[in-house]
């Protein structure tokens, strides 16, 4: 059986199926700075549910939400609450890449079927991943429009917040499974193994996980992968678990050019993120080294800092974005580096752990 990577071109959108998408369009307009683009619901002839696509640099999510309770999506927004649907990706030839995928092992959510509306044709497949999470195939050649076909324009403007791209997508899965969907991914969709960490590497005094990063062989597309690992108390991967009532998107991580300025309109805007404790800042820069930013604007704002030989980045993670603490964002600089901050993982989870200790979770 083969496992030739499979060549794709990057990831055409994020949906996100949510309870009130039109409550939530606005939500992640004011809050995170995206336009919104285009439109799908009765309106324009999709019976079944709503959806409201956002935009920003080369970042697309499309907030979903279904119009009856009989819908299938219904059920599934009840069990896990607002959460990543699918992550879905641009490829060259969606018949030939769901025939490979399939042939390898792949568990088809749905075979390929057209799109069509007067700007031209899309092809779709879509592909389950751990949990119910889906990856749709999509082929663009055909299009002209500016989404997808049953998307209407519907320009709704904001401030760029200077989010450019997805740089990764974190999921969380079950005790035992890391090395199940890290095979899937390998042989599935030929990803090869980016990093891994084990619990010596993520840890704390109370908890621990293990990650491994899968990435596509042109490292346009990282996913990684996490599950919890014994320790005193309760890994916040067990806590995901449990809220999500299984396997799902932990964070999506998003690039910006300039962090200091991104962070400090979020938070303006109203996003909550962790906060870091002072002491994290009395040895990191001796650690770290010089960088171009500001060092106390880096420390007023509770950027996470780190170094490897390629360079540094500049890290931050949101609280949770709904009540049910599971899916959260990073917002993310790279100056060279091309790690995940591996010396910030102690201060990171100390940090989510005094968020679960608030919670009664931890």
């Amino acid at each position: 059986m083969s496992s030739e990577p499979l060549p794709l071109q990057g990831v055409h959108h994020v949906e996100l199926l949510v309870g009130n998408a039109k409550q939530a369009a606005y939500y992640y307009r004011k809050a995170f700075g995206f336009s919104q683009i285009a439109y799908a619901g009765p309106e324009t002839g999709v019976r079944d549910q709503a959806s409201y696509v956002m935009a920003q640099g080369k970042i697309r999510l499309v907030l979903s939400t279904p119009l009856t309770p009989e819908d299938p999506m219904g059920e599934r927004h009840r069990l896990r609450g607002d959460s990543v649907l699918d992550i879905a990706f641009v490829v060259d030839d969606v018949d030939q890449h769901f025939k490979a995928i399939v042939d390898r092992g792949g568990a088809v959510a749905r075979e390929p079927y057209d799109m069509a509306d007067s700007q031209g044709r899309v092809r779709r497949a879509k592909i389950y991943a751990y949990g119910d999470t889906l990856h749709s195939l999509i082929s663009m050649d055909d299009y002209t429009g500016a989404f997808l076909p049953g998307y209407k324009i519907q320009r709704v403007a904001e401030p760029d917040f200077g989010l450019v791209s997805v740089d990764h997508i974190v999921g969380n899965v079950e005790d035992g499974k890391m090395n199940e969907w890290v095979d899937y991914y390998e042989r599935v969709f030929g990803f090869n193994q980016f990093l891994s960490f084990d619990d010596k590497d993520i840890s704390t005094e109370y908890s621990a996980l293990r990650s491994k990063v899968m990435a596509s062989p042109t490292a346009k597309v990282k996913f990684p992968i996490n599950e919890p690992a014994e320790g005193r108390r309760k890994s916040q991967i067990q806590e995901y678990l449990e809220s999500h009532r299984g396997p799902g998107v932990q964070h999506v991580a998003l690039q910006t050019g300039d962090i200091l300025h991104t962070v400090s309109v979020l938070r303006q805007a109203g996003v909550e993120f962790l906060k870091i404790p002072s002491s994290y800042y009395e040895s990191i820069w001796n650690r770290v080294g010089d960088i171009n930013e500001d060092c106390q604007a880096i420390e007023n704002l509770d950027i996470l800092v780190d170094r490897d030989e390629e360079g540094y980045l500049l890290q931050i993670f949101t609280r949770p974005v709904e009540d049910r603490p599971t899916l959260f964002y990073e917002i993310i600089q790279r100056c060279g580096s091309q790690s995940f901050g591996k010396g910030n993982f102690k201060s990171l989870f100390e940090a989510i752990e005094r968020e679960q200790a608030a919670r009664g979770n931890l």
